[in-house]
């Protein structure tokens, strides 16, 4: 599926969304927000859920690929191989919630994305912590956002691989097993290309929220390199 191009198209996002585990119903809000972003913005979009796109050609079309809740094993060897290379030639990758939760198994992937998913308690409210306030993603977001979401709980702690951008207030929702430092978004450049991950996005509801669609957009700038502010110092 895919975007009619805007006359002035800066950039095509190829937005991923195969699942072979837990499907999120919020999947098609995603799409709709990120074409409506492409809209406003200035960018295409294709959407997807064929890994057979993963090829060297078609990659080739993209300046991002993201990954929206994605679950499971989603892409075979030679797919994988392919997406390594796009990284590595300069492409950019976006991932949204469970794209923490695919291809445990590929620890390239692993590192692109940041750190893996562990657990989660109930959809509720939290207190999310901008920590870099010049970043695109964060830039435009009240320093303390409240909002209501999935609370992810990471197998690793990724600060120090990554520069986080924002945080999350354990002491503000009950379920958190990251203590006081629990990142929640964050970017990299990473072999070659650069990543931008947030862990926020689960519910549908999500992708009408204004300051939501303007943390995803800055997202996607960052990874397509297309922003002024770069990712900023790995260990922050």
């Amino acid at each position: 599926m895919a975007t009619e191009l805007p006359a002035a198209t800066q950039f095509t996002v190829l937005v991923f969304s195969k699942t072979t585990g837990f499907r999120h119903e919020s999947i098609p809000d995603g799409i709709a927000a990120i074409e409506a972003l492409g809209v406003e913005h200035g960018f295409a979009v294709e959407a997807t859920e064929d890994s057979a796109h993963f090829t060297d050609a078609t990659l080739s079309r993209f300046k991002v690929v993201a990954f929206l809740s994605t679950t499971g094993d989603v892409l075979d060897e030679d797919q994988k191989a392919a997406f390594e290379r796009y990284i590595r030639s300069g492409g950019g990758y976006v991932g949204i919630h469970s794209a923490a939760d695919t291809e445990y198994g590929w620890s390239w992937y692993g590192r692109l994305v940041g750190a893996y998913f562990e657990s989660h308690p109930s959809i509720q409210q939290g207190s999310v912590h901008i920590v870099d306030r010049e970043h695109p993603a964060t830039a435009s977001l009240p320093e303390i956002w409240q909002r209501t979401d999935e609370w992810y709980n990471f197998k690793t702690n990724p600060r120090g691989r990554v520069h986080v951008v924002a945080t999350l207030d354990e002491q503000s929702y009950t379920g958190g097993t990251m203590g006081a430092d629990h990142p929640v978004a964050w970017c990299l450049n990473f072999d070659g290309g650069r990543s931008w991950y947030t862990a926020m996005g689960h519910t549908g509801e999500s992708y009408s929220d204004p300051l939501f669609r303007r943390h995803l957009w800055g997202g996607i700038q960052s990874a397509a390199g297309v922003s002024k502010t770069g990712c900023g110092r790995v260990g922050e």
